[in-house]
């Protein structure tokens, strides 16, 4: 992981971790090791946002920075981090930045950027802006007269880009009643209209944005509005995205939630039965669910596992040439739609499958069994993430689980690559004995490294 870019782009508390100084000189820096990289002198770089309400601040301060040595600037407004990544090449751009924080609370926010092919920027030049504005390795350009930038504003992208997920769509969704959780984020400006012209009759949760309640008891990490409402109203089923729509999680007709391993196990299936998974495998990570590995075992296909991070995933994708993975967290990826993960393609094509098949979710989701799964988090400070891979109490506890646990679960103790974080994830069939092995854990990190 880098100094600036974690594990999905640059993220931090607007104004006072992620400045305006700080944006205006990742936009310029940005541009520059474009232009180094063989782009033209103008460089065109698309710019999206979330709904939050640092975002436009942001959005501004980025601007200044890419004009101010020369790029060309394309606003694209409040729209999904899949519409960013996917009109890049539809409309022939050099790259694209979203500014989120995803799933975080809005006073965080993002800068993540995606080259001239839709993928998320290599490490390699993430690493020369890194240089650029933490080393200052070399000075900024100063371009003057028609050396300077200029701004436009599109606005067709949500339309282009809701075409687009409708193209993917093998069965539409008539007579589908359904539940969607925008979170009050990107999804508020395409998930309705997208679903409505599907042919699904949608009820809309969490779709009136303010700039504050982005991710706020809504969306995919509290998903206890969206799993009363689908039962009280006796919908099939229920999605949610979270802030920039590019993760999604459902909820059956039970309330009961289906996360994103019973969605790669759904689709990954679908997709070979019609020979559309290549190599008959699926990509995940090593925090996919030990049920998700059986599953595939018990259907003849493989899976390869991958660190956290739907970037790590993407990677082994391209490299090995597979077409669909993804993670237990929502992010799933349809490589021959899309570059990135795509939370409404993922609704999309979950929704379509159901229909298709005329079945209740909670009956296609029984063929994967899920193993019981613990996970805390531990608040720590930067210090605590260092001495993370040193403290030997730490390393001592974790063996100790492992021993205890054998072979019918398993520990995996990360930070995390997008907040102050330290996660402690157990997997057991024993359910009592993994929220203790957790709990203990979680204690000793708390007390060693913790907040």
């Amino acid at each position: 992981m880098g100094r600036l870019f974690g594990t999905d782009g640059a993220r931090g508390v607007a104004n006072t971790e992620l400045t305006c100084e700080l944006a205006m000189n990742i936009g310029r820096a940005a541009a520059m090791v474009l232009t180094d990289s063989g782009v033209h002198k103008h460089p065109k770089i698309l710019i999206g946002k979330d709904t939050r309400l640092s975002s436009d601040m942001l959005e501004g301060a980025l601007i200044a920075g890419l004009c101010s040595v020369g790029a060309e600037v394309v606003l694209l407004g409040a729209v999904p981090t899949p519409t960013v990544a996917f009109l890049i090449k539809k409309y022939k751009a050099d790259a694209g930045i979203m500014i989120s924080a995803s799933h975080n609370p809005f006073e965080f926010n993002g800068i993540k950027i995606f080259s001239s092919d839709g993928y998320k920027l290599p490490d390699a030049l993430e690493a020369e802006i890194e240089s650029i504005v933490i080393d200052k390795s070399k000075p900024y350009y100063t371009p003057l007269g028609d050396g300077l930038g200029r701004v436009v504003r599109c606005e067709t992208a949500v339309e282009d880009y809701i075409q687009h997920i409708i193209s993917t769509v093998p069965y539409r969704l008539d007579g589908m009643k359904i539940a969607i959780d925008c979170s009050n984020g990107s999804a508020s400006a395409t998930a309705e209209q997208l679903f409505t012209r599907l042919g699904a009759e949608c009820h809309m949760l969490a779709d009136k944005p303010d700039g504050k309640n982005i991710n706020e008891n809504c969306g995919s990490t509290h998903l206890e509005n969206l799993q009363k409402y689908v039962v009280d109203n006796g919908l099939q089923l229920g999605v949610a995205f979270d802030g920039d729509a590019d993760r999604c999680l459902a909820v059956d007709e039970k309330g009961d939630v289906i996360d994103g391993d019973f969605i790669m196990a759904i689709c990954a299936l679908d997709l070979a039965s019609r020979n559309k998974l290549n190599k008959k495998t699926a990509v995940g990570t090593v925090m996919s669910n030990m049920g998700f590995g059986r599953f595939c075992s018990d259907n003849g296909l493989k899976f390869v596992s991958t660190n956290v991070g739907d970037r790590y995933v993407l990677e082994a994708m391209l490299r090995e040439g597979y077409n669909f993975g993804g993670e237990q967290s929502g992010h799933v990826i349809f490589l021959d739609y899309s570059t990135t993960g795509d939370g409404q393609l993922t609704a999309a094509q979950l929704l379509s499958l159901v229909n298709r098949r005329q079945a209740k979710l909670s009956s296609i989701a029984t063929l994967m069994t899920k193993y019981p799964q613990v996970l805390i988090n531990v608040k720590v400070t930067n210090e605590g993430k260092l001495q993370f891979f040193t403290n030997q109490d730490i390393k001592d506890k974790i063996e100790s689980v492992k021993k205890e646990l054998g072979d019918d679960g398993r520990i995996l103790v990360r930070l995390s690559g997008t907040e102050p974080l330290v996660r402690v994830m157990i997997e057991g069939l024993d359910m009592e004995l993994i929220t203790r092995l957790a709990n203990e854990t979680a204690e000793l990190i708390k007390y060693r490294i913790g907040i």
